[in-house]
């Protein structure tokens, strides 16, 4: 079965060139996301001239693989912000999530763009008796946010019997992303942002404003890194955990589930939705999350297909898919200037789709020199000691882990000899240690297992066919070529007798 997001499976194309020039500009995007396109559009219509990039197809990465979800909340529990960092602050950030939904809505309607957009509950439930208690403690977390929750004592059938209340929040939604980015994209282009994609970005030069494609270069006066994660070294990736979530797809009969946004928790942690096309009607969970690299991603699948049966009644998995997401230590995201004056946004855990809308506000309010009453909260240049250690110090014990592991002790390899067609290993050939991975064909492909951006050593994930860095969340192709970043280097190629 491919690995393919529902979303990409339905998107229409978006056919932008690769970028094969030199240009200056006042504002380079790197990053074809919700977060880059957004902003695109956003300093388009503000008068600012602006060059997108983007290594894949627009939409290809978080926002192409995410739920399609839009709510004023967080999913992790907005009570976390209170408790962290205050009632106040987490009124802001249901603010200015409230403030992003009303305006993918308006800019739906407004150019037309084909996304299915829709406005629907969100309904947080307990699956297990012993999660009754976290929906009680969101409840009252969500009302010191502001947020307009009831508790209803059932959910909409065919969902089964909840374990105690369930927390609803009206008025949230939901939409096809991918859809909605390429229609962004298009009135980004009308308005005169150039866009280009397949344009991967291997090198920019901070202090001459400089960013260098394979093909083409761009200068610009402000450089935005719209990407999940920053490339390249940044002090953030030491704060935050990386963590891949899984999702799956399987057809359903139209109507036969209710539209919502349904997040179930307990023994399994679940999220469902329905996807209507032109072509079918489907059924989405997504679950199952852990670390980047430390799990074996069919294993992951196995459970969350395991998990909706035991819930839903569901029929063959049709699509399944996965999608990295970055938290950060101190529970709020970074956006906004670096140390080296450039914008990130990043550390948007599974909420990128609003906060990628936020964080494009936030980041053309800044360049335009207009004020934005949320961008200290979040600013990217923050450091909390207090409020961050503990998240920091356990990813970095991650990392050091993974080191450990993967040099000090026995890292388990085997002979090149062994290696079967359809297997990745990290293997053993004249003395020398290399990531390997042999296609269904025969044919070898073989790199260094060390990830060039902090030196870990990377594992194979079976399922999507790709080398993952389990320290910083980088994941590579068995050609070497980078998938997601952080990395900006692809592995180094070795070329073997027979290859």
């Amino acid at each position: 079965m491919n690995t393919i997001s529902v979303w990409r499976a339905t998107a229409p194309e978006a056919g932008f060139p690769m970028l094969q020039e030199e240009i200056t500009t006042d504002v380079v995007i790197v990053g074809g996301g919700i977060t880059g396109v957004t902003l695109a559009l956003n300093l388009a219509e503000q008068g600012t001239s602006a060059v997108l990039l983007e290594a894949r197809d627009l939409g290809f990465g978080s926002t192409g693989n995410s739920t399609g979800n839009l709510y004023e909340t967080i999913s992790r529990g907005i009570h976390r912000i209170v408790d962290r960092w205050g009632q106040d602050v987490a009124h802001a950030v249901s603010t200015a999530r409230r403030s992003a939904l009303e305006q993918i809505e308006h800019r739906v309607h407004k150019h037309d763009i084909a996304c299915g957009f829709r406005r629907c509950p969100l309904y947080r439930y307990a699956t297990s008796d012993d999660a009754q208690e976290r929906v009680g403690t969101e409840y009252q977390g969500s009302l010191k946010a502001g947020l307009l929750v009831r508790l209803e004592n059932t959910l909409p059938p065919p969902f089964p019997a909840p374990h105690g209340r369930v927390l609803v929040l009206d008025n949230q939604a939901q939409f096809h992303p991918q859809a909605y980015v390429r229609g962004l994209a298009r009135q980004a282009a009308s308005h005169g942002c150039r866009i280009f994609e397949n344009s991967t970005v291997l090198d920019v030069d901070t202090d001459q404003r400089l960013v260098r494609t394979a093909s083409g270069k761009v200068t610009a006066k402000e450089i935005v890194f719209a990407t999940h994660t920053p490339k390249g070294f940044h002090l953030v990736q030491a704060e935050m955990v990386v963590n891949r979530e899984y999702g799956l797809a399987t057809r359903v009969s139209k109507d036969s589930f209710p539209a919502g946004i349904f997040w179930g928790s307990g023994v399994d942690r679940l999220s469902v939705r329905t996807v209507d096309t032109d072509d079918a009607n489907f059924l989405v969970c997504v679950g199952e999350e852990h670390k980047t690299g430390q799990e074996d991603t069919d294993i992951s699948f196995d459970r969350l297909e395991t998990a909706a049966r035991a819930h839903l009644d569901i029929r063959e998995v049709e699509l399944r898919w996965s999608a990295q997401n970055y938290s950060p230590a101190d529970g709020l995201p970074y956006i906004g200037r670096d140390t080296t004056d450039c914008f990130i946004a990043t550390g948007f855990e599974t909420d990128g789709l609003t906060y990628g809308t936020v964080a494009a506000s936030l980041i053309a309010d800044e360049i335009a020199g207009r004020d934005n009453v949320f961008a200290p909260m979040v600013k990217a240049s923050r450091f909390q000691p207090v409020r961050g250690a503990k998240g920091m110090v356990e990813e970095n014990i991650t990392v050091i882990k993974s080191l450990i592991k993967d040099y000090v002790t026995d890292r388990k390899t085997i002979p090149l000899s062994q290696l079967t067609s359809g297997e990745g290993a990290i293997v053993e050939f004249e003395n020398e240690t290399l990531a390997a991975y042999r296609d269904p064909t025969g044919s070898l492909f073989a790199v260094s297992p060390v990830c060039t951006h902090m030196k870990c050593k990377v594992h194979w994930n079976g399922v999507e066919t790709s080398w993952d860095c389990p320290c910083h969340g980088s994941r590579f192709a068995p050609d070497g070529t980078v998938i997601e970043g952080p990395a900006t280097e692809p592995l180094q190629r070795r070329f073997l007798p027979g290859q």
